[in-house]
């Protein structure tokens, strides 16, 4: 097993993936009391679906009990520049480093399904793959590799790679020999803490949901807190603030896909531009983007938040023009903004 587990990693490099480490299903037992606390407290906010399946997302075993090792996988998408500068760009949007290109759960799903059909050939068993879209535990199984650690801000940081690289994880029947798990590296360091916008760390390790401008972005339906709004500056679309200032990064490898890279029209697109589309347009011009998936009315609702961060008065009758918007939220975020720059 220990050559076949070389040879694994060799194709796993093959494959485009920066690091590849084993772990065993049962090697996360502190999840579930993890998670149980993160749900109690509200920290996940509109995120249903935490609570819904807690038990399989805080036990692999649960998930699928015939595995007896879980394969955990890094590809980089680190940006070529730090995505913080586009936040002087007060009449563009910013949209997450991880979003401008194409939609990575179909690039790395791709990989993770030829990975597995090797291993299959090699060696038999079943397998399973997976990339953020079910109840695993990433990151923890991720530390639980070796892979890396989960940092103050609650992502994975790996000394080799920094933190810009998304996780994958096929689960074997094949009894895999395990690594062993990283420790963590972050020390004193509260670079990530403090670069936050809207202090959604309570504490190291801990995250409240509700107050991350990832979160509320993406996942929050509905209007976002007022108290809140001039936080998410011009961002249109998740945010890259803690990542982007962890010094581990100094270690970051060049992302292997060219179609992580930034489209150009997602690179800093123009708020009035964006605020014009309807659904038609919307669908067409995020099509097969990561962004699509939360609809133009969620988008909309942001780049109007951004509009009324931008103190740019030319943005004014952008703005009014969706006033009487028929989406509640869209609606609300163009008076605000109205308000904003009148």
């Amino acid at each position: 097993m220990r050559r076949l587990k070389q040879r694994l990693e060799e194709q796993a490099r093959a494959e485009g993936f920066a690091a590849m480490r084993i772990c065993t299903p049962g090697a996360i037992p502190h999840v579930p009391g993890r998670l149980g606390e993160f749900v109690a407290r509200d920290y996940h906010g509109q995120m249903g679906w935490m609570a819904e399946r807690m038990v399989w997302r805080g036990n692999p075993e649960a998930l699928w009990p015939e595995a007896r090792a879980v394969i955990v996988l890094a590809e980089s998408y680190s940006p070529e520049s730090d995505p913080r500068a586009l936040q002087a760009r007060r009449d563009h949007g910013a949209v997450s480093v991880y979003a401008r290109g194409r939609d990575y759960h179909d690039i790395v799903k791709k990989r993770l399904k030829r990975l597995a059909r090797w291993l299959i050939a090699e060696a038999g068993g079943e397998v399973k793959v997976f990339v953020d879209t079910a109840p695993v535990a990433e990151k923890p199984l991720g530390q639980a590799s070796g892979l890396g650690w989960q940092g103050k801000h609650t992502n994975l940081v790996s000394r080799n790679l920094g933190n810009w690289f998304f996780i994958g994880s096929v689960f074997t029947t094949l009894a895999l020999e395990p690594d062993t798990a990283e420790v963590d590296h972050c020390g004193s360091c509260r670079a990530c803490l403090d670069a936050c916008p809207t202090a959604a760390f309570p504490a190291p390790y801990r995250l409240d949901a509700r107050r991350c401008i990832s979160y509320l972005t993406i996942e929050h339906h509905g209007p976002v807190d007022e108290a809140l709004r001039d936080r998410l500056g011009n961002r249109i679309y998740g945010c890259d603030d803690c990542l982007a200032a962890c010094p581990w990064n100094k270690f970051a490898v060049a992302a292997s896909d060219i179609r992580y890279a930034a489209r150009d029209d997602l690179n800093a697109p123009p708020l009035a531009e964006l605020a014009a589309l309807d659904d038609t347009g919307f669908r067409a011009r995020f099509s097969g983007s990561p962004i699509k998936r939360i609809g133009r009315n969620r988008f909309v609702r942001n780049v109007l938040y951004a509009i009324g961060n931008s103190a740019d008065p030319s943005l004014l009758p952008v703005a009014r023009r969706l006033a009487a918007d028929a989406d509640p939220a869209v609606a609300d975020a163009a008076r605000w903004a109205i308000a904003r720059l009148a």
